[in-house]
C-alpha cells in the first residue's frame, strides 16, 4: 500500500529538535528560524530498518513507511517537496528528524519517500528540496507566538540533591553566576541537574564551556529549556 503524502499544516516550530544550535561530530549547526524561501539542490540519502521505531529528534517515533525526512537545520516540523533531478519524480515529506551528517548530503529520506523517488537501490540521488509554507501556516505564525527556547549549559546530573548543591556552591564560589538546579523526575531514578544560564547565544556558550574546562568540569552539555508562561516563575 503506497504511503500517503502528508498534508502541510500550520504547525509551529518549538520544543524538541529546535535548539538555537547543536553540535554533531564537532560540527555546529544553527537551526533556521523558519522554512519560508528555503530551496536547495544536493544529494539525498535514505534511512530505514535499523532506525524503524526509534525516537526522532522531534520526539515522534520514526516509521520508515511514512513520508518523512531528516534535515540538519530546517525547523521541526517542516514540510518540503523533494524532486529527483534525474527522473523528475517528486514527493512531499514532513521533516521531523535531524541529519544526515554524512558529508555532502542535504536530506535523509524515509524508506517510503526514497521509494517514491526511485533511489532505494542506488542509496542516494540528486534532488531539489523546496520548503512548503501554506497560507494557513503563515496566518498561524502571525497569530501565535512560538514558545521561546532558552540556552543552558548543563554541568552535572546527580541522584543525590546534596551533590548537586555542592557543585552549585563550588561554581558560585568560583565566580560563576546564574547556576540553577533542575529536578527531573521524568527519568528513573530522578536526577538533580545543575545548569548555568540562560545564555545569550553561541559566543557566551563557548566562553562558559571554556571556563568549565578550566574548572575541570568534564563534558558539559548544551540543553534547551522552554520559556515559562508569562507571570509564572521558573524553578530555581
Amino acid at each position: 500500500m503506497p504511503a500517503t503524502a502528508p498534508t502541510p499544516a500550520p504547525t509551529l516550530p518549538s520544543g524538541p529538535g529546535n535548539p538555537a544550535f547543536y553540535e554533531v561530530f564537532g560540527e555546529r549547526y544553527f537551526v533556521m528560524p523558519g522554512s519560508e524561501g528555503y530551496r536547495e539542490q544536493g544529494i539525498a540519502s535514505w534511512y530505514g530498518e535499523p532506525f524503524h521505531g526509534r525516537r526522532t529528534s522531534s520526539g515522534a517515533v520514526y516509521d520508515m513507511h511514512e513520508l518523512t525526512a531528516a534535515h540538519k537545520t530546517l525547523p521541526l516540523p517542516s514540510f518540503v517537496r523533494v524532486t529527483n533531478l534525474d527522473n523528475g519524480r517528486g514527493v512531499v515529506v514532513k521533516v521531523n528528524d535531524r541529519g544526515p551528517f554524512a558529508e555532502g548530503r542535504i536530506i535523509d529520506l524515509s524508506y517510503a519517500a526514497a521509494q517514491e523517488l526511485g533511489i532505494i537501490k542506488s542509496g542516494t540521488g540528486r534532488v531539489e528540496v523546496e520548503a512548503l509554507v501554506t497560507e494557513r501556516e503563515q496566518n498561524a505564525k502571525s497569530a501565535v507566538a512560538p514558545a521561546s527556547q532558552r540556552i543552558f549549559l548543563q554541568v552535572g546530573a546527580f541522584g543525590d540533591e546534596a551533590n548537586a548543591s555542592r557543585l552549585k556552591g563550588n561554581l558560585e564560589s568560583s565566580g560563576v553566576q546564574n547556576v540553577v538546579i533542575r529536578y527531573d523526575d521524568a527519568v528513573s531514578p530522578a536526577l538533580y541537574r545543575v545548569r548555568v544560564g540562560p545564555l545569550s547565544g553561541s559566543a557566551e556558550y563557548d566562553a562558559l564551556a571554556a571556563r568549565m574546562a578550566s574548572l575541570q568540569i568534564a563534558n558539559p552539555q548544551l540543553v534547551m529549556e522552554s520559556q515559562p508562561p508569562r507571570g509564572l516563575p521558573s524553578t530555581p
